[in-house]
């Protein structure tokens, strides 16, 4: 895989300095295009042996086109903060928006061929790594992003050359740094990872480009031009290509009927049994968050429901017994302009909680395969995929200490009608009432329909659904407080 970048390529100053001056050009071109389209975001990840010209490279690519449009991000050791999140976290919130240019350096394949030439992770660990890279970068590109992955290459005898001639000139020695002397001692073993990672990763949507780092030149024009032909072709393009959905239906149930359908929502308590249950609820859940067991695992409670089922109220009822200080509610509803211009995902990873931490998302990341899928707000293509996405997502949370509640406030129709018309007749409801809300009860199977397929496809062992029967609100407040609480209980058995 590396052969033809180990051969000594050369380019000669005349020809370089020729060159150069039409690819700048229309390299910044390309950039203000990308800019005023604002369709999509170009990531360049750097990558490859030490001394190759990595660090030359960002410097040129800055010197070569405008650098206000460009965000230049370096992932060293983990900070304390990235380190109480899961590892993706640290990656997702510095992703450029669309229009502008994002150039990781030291980036998720520094961190997992480190990792595995120094022993810190195994081989099934390292497959296991790429798997997750392969998805994150299939779901980034599904999203629109335009992704050049350079490995800048020296051959073992080209980089001991360089080593030498650089530690033999006083004027320059500084510029070795630990690290090179590190890989020139571990130089096989960081090509032959490297290599399976490039086999498995380069793929149609994100390939890797291999170039010849020896002679400066010759690399960066080889860059150059990959970048500038790559993102010409894509700003020609009125859309980005998209993968086809599969023809048949979501649903596997020919009569319709799905697990919201077969609830039993004639389940109630009382109101002395409700008073009772929900003070040793929020006691116990009290006493759980301040577990020194906590320290070691983050909680994410998701609510979800139909209009008007309770979830407001029952979130009131979990954060009744806590110090404000210890959890933290995300109200979703539109995504802002800002939003608009990352990946779907990407205002959810921000809101991940540390560990130690209790975030509520009051809807969520299903408002994709829900209310985008049946308002129309995202093609059917979008929507499918989001499933696999979602749950990719969940898992890297819940590997990482998360431990992930979902809940489906259901009520029924009648149910549904009556509390819509209490709200408009209280004058402290009644903002919560909108026309949309009317507008969505004419849409009343198409939802039931997407929540059914939802939990069908998004119910895990790791991050299983709760559905609350919550025609009666005191029934389904003590149900999720009840649940919230075993499900830390679970999580701490597991961990001792």
């Amino acid at each position: 895989m590396f052969e033809s970048a180990e051969i000594g390529h050369q380019i000669d100053k005349e020809t370089y300095d020729a060159a150069v001056p039409e690819l700048r050009q229309a390299l910044l071109e390309a950039q203000l295009e990308l800019r005023e389209q604002a369709r999509f975001p170009l990531i360049v990840l750097l990558n490859g042996i030490e001394g190759a010209g990595k660090g030359e490279t960002v410097k040129l690519l800055n010197e070569w086109m405008d650098p206000r449009l460009i965000q230049v991000e370096t992932f060293d050791q983990q900070t304390d903060e990235e380190l109480a999140r899961p590892p993706f976290w640290r990656y997702w919130r510095r992703l450029p928006p669309k229009g502008r240019t994002g150039v990781f350096f030291g980036n998720w394949y520094s961190q997992m061929l480190q990792g595995r030439v120094h022993g810190r992770i195994d081989d099934a660990q390292l497959d296991q790594a790429i798997s997750t890279t392969v998805r994150f970068e299939r779901m980034l590109c599904d999203e629109g992003a335009l992704i050049f992955k350079f490995w800048l290459h020296l051959s073992k005898k080209q980089m001991k050359a360089r080593l030498k001639t650089l530690e033999s000139d006083p004027l320059h020695s500084w510029r070795i740094s630990p690290l090179d002397w590190q890989q020139s001692k571990t130089f096989d073993e960081f090509v032959r990872y490297g290599e399976r990672v490039l086999r498995r990763t380069s793929r149609d949507y994100a390939p890797w480009y291999v170039v010849e780092g020896v002679d400066e030149r010759y690399r960066s024009l080889t860059v150059g031009r990959i970048l500038l032909e790559g993102l010409q072709a894509a700003l020609r393009m009125q859309e980005l290509p998209k993968r086809q959905p599969h023809a048949a239906p979501v649903a596997a149930s020919i009569d319709n009927r799905g697990l919201v359908d077969s609830l039993d929502m004639t389940q109630t308590l009382d109101k002395d049994s409700y008073q009772q249950q929900l003070v040793v609820e929020q006691a116990r859940l009290a006493q759980l968050l301040r577990d020194k067991r906590m320290r070691r695992h983050a909680l994410v409670a998701v609510f979800e429901g139909n209009d008007a089922a309770g979830k407001g109220g029952a979130i009131r009822r979990v954060t009744g017994a806590l110090d404000p200080r210890q959890y933290h509610i995300v109200p979703v509803a539109a995504p802002t302009e800002e939003e608009q211009a990352q990946p779907y995902l990407w205002r959810f990873w921000r809101h991940i909680p540390a560990r130690g931490r209790f975030t509520m998302f009051d809807r969520s990341w299903y408002g994709r395969v829900l209310v985008e899928r049946v308002e129309g707000y995202c093609s059917q293509a979008d929507w499918l995929r989001a499933y696999s996405e979602i749950n990719d997502f969940e898992e890297q949370l819940t590997d990482a200490g998360v431990v992930l509640v979902k809940f489906w406030m259901a009520i029924d129709q009648q149910t549904q009608l009556e509390r819509f018309q209490e709200r408009e007749k209280t004058a402290f409801k009644r903002f919560k009432i909108t026309e949309d809300d009317w507008r969505n009860r004419e849409k009343w199977t198409h939802y039931i329909d997407a929540v059914n397929d939802m939990v069908d496809r998004t119910s895990t062992e790791i991050a299983p659904w709760t559905l609350i029967e919550a025609n009666d609100k005191r029934f389904a407040r003590v149900k999720v407080l009840r649940t919230i609480n075993e499900a830390l209980e679970a999580a701490f058995a597991r961990k001792r």
